[in-house]
């Protein structure tokens, strides 16, 4: 029970840190301070289909896609960004629960590789789709590409501090 809270509350601190911070510039990279935190819900996602397998993952989501939207929501996102997180955050789960299901190697490889691509689909999608021209429209064209690798690469570095935290104090074997 604790993973599953662990990865509802990391979404939730996401969708609370993005809302009451500005994003921060690293030299062209746009990068929502929620960022941080969603590299590591990726890694709570594979502990929680490791312990409860790959159906009652996909049910938790679901859960975890509701209280999202909810929180985004009652912060005052728009209409369309709550549906572009919705939306983008349901495509790089089930795209990470599957990339996690069918890899074979270790725990950490599968962590590891499912959670970067989940990361990459995450950051593509909600950029094009909530942020760019096509969406919300607050970031212009020629941003968009640095803001999606900005994301990508946070989400990367923070799972793997991730990784390594909690496999040091044991969680991950």
């Amino acid at each position: 029970m604790v993973r599953i809270i662990l990865y509802i509350a990391g979404i939730i601190i996401a969708n609370v840190v993005t809302a009451s911070f500005a994003p921060i510039t690293l030299w062209k990279f746009i990068v929502p301070m929620g960022t941080l935190f969603i590299g590591v819900t990726f890694i709570f996602r594979d502990l929680v289909q490791k312990k409860y397998g790959r159906k009652k993952t996909y049910l938790i989501i679901v859960l975890a896609l509701a209280l999202s939207a909810l929180s985004s929501w009652f912060l005052g996102d728009t209409l369309w960004i709550v549906f572009a997180s919705a939306a983008t955050f349901i495509f790089s789960e089930a795209f990470d629960t599957e990339v996690f299901t069918r890899l074979n190697g270790s725990f950490q490889k599968k962590v590891l590789v499912s959670g970067t691509v989940g990361g990459l689909i995450d950051s593509g999608l909600f950029v094009l789709v909530g942020l760019s021209p096509l969406g919300a429209g607050l970031i212009p064209w020629n941003a968009v590409m640095y803001a999606i690798l900005g994301q990508a690469i946070v989400k990367t570095i923070m799972q793997l501090i991730g990784y390594f935290v909690i496999k040091s104090v044991g969680i991950i074997k």
